[in-house]
């Protein structure tokens, strides 16, 4: 279509039309106009010579690549122009991988079908191998759990089975098993298994949920400072996992700042609660 209505506009020329560039011809057209056309070839042009095609001053040809040379001066066409890059960021984590980033501005905004902005920011992947680790070891333990109602069973049962008996071994000699150093830490369930929804003792570990756990004396650990197996650093994710259904796992967030010696949350009832191994 374009190039015959360049055939027509170059028989025009030959009846007095100037052609040439679009200055010359007073053209300039918004969106598509196959109409807004001049003649490269001079009047005495050969028609044949199929080299001399027409040029076009419509702002369609900045994406079709044949505007006449001074298409954008002669039509106030302004492309966008953006400034060099910025410095890359630093990596967004403190181990492991993560993200970094850099941005640039716009210096002249495109006018009158100029060519726009391109991507004002880049992104690519960063790793960080030197690791700032945290100065609590609980942060790398993993919390053993029981039903709070199995609490009874260390003193009553004489299973050897440990999902089921709990039973302290000569309390005598050991004076740390004193029930006055229980005390009690809330969690908030980031993530659980699929699997907890199948264990009836464990139902209650689900995403959004607090629940307590009880640290009884008789789970203190004398290598950890008599205290608990995975009770949490504040601020940090941990991971827990049921001891009688192992499927049944996940990551939790310590509410308290502190553990609650008097385990004063409605969540710590024993029938509710969990218990640490």
């Amino acid at each position: 279509m374009r190039l015959a209505v360049g055939l027509l506009t170059f028989l025009c020329c030959f009846g007095g039309i100037v052609c040439g560039s679009c200055r010359e011809a007073k053209l300039c057209c918004t969106g598509r106009d196959s109409s807004c056309v001049v003649q490269k070839a001079p009047v005495n042009a050969i028609l044949e010579d199929l080299s001399d095609k027409p040029c076009y001053c419509d702002h369609a040809c900045l994406k079709l690549g044949d505007c006449c040379p001074d298409f954008k001066d002669a039509c106030g066409v302004v492309d966008c122009q953006v400034t060099s890059w910025g410095h890359w960021t630093a990596c967004d984590t403190d181990c492991g991988p993560g993200t970094m980033s850099r941005t640039r501005s716009i210096k002249v905004h495109p006018q009158n079908g100029g060519r726009h902005c391109p991507s004002l920011e880049q992104k690519r992947g960063c790793q960080v191998s030197n690791c700032h680790h945290h100065p609590d070891p609980a942060i790398k333990e993993i919390a053993m759990l029981l039903p709070g109602a199995l609490s009874h069973s260390r003193s009553v049962n004489n299973t050897s089975d440990i999902r089921k008996n709990l039973r302290v071994r000569d309390p005598a000699e050991n004076p740390q098993y004193d029930p006055e150093k229980t005390y009690c830490v809330e969690f908030e369930v980031l993530k659980a298994s699929k699997a907890c929804r199948k264990e009836e003792s464990y139902k209650l570990l689900k995403e959004g949920e607090k629940v307590c756990v009880r640290c009884e004396s008789e789970a203190l650990h004398e290598d950890l400072e008599w205290r608990c197996q995975g009770h949490g650093v504040e601020g940090h994710i941990t991971r827990w996992s049921a001891l009688s259904a192992p499927h049944c796992h996940g990551k939790w967030l310590r509410v308290q700042a502190e553990p609650d010696k008097n385990c004063s949350a409605k969540s710590c009832v024993k029938e509710a609660a969990f218990i640490f191994v």
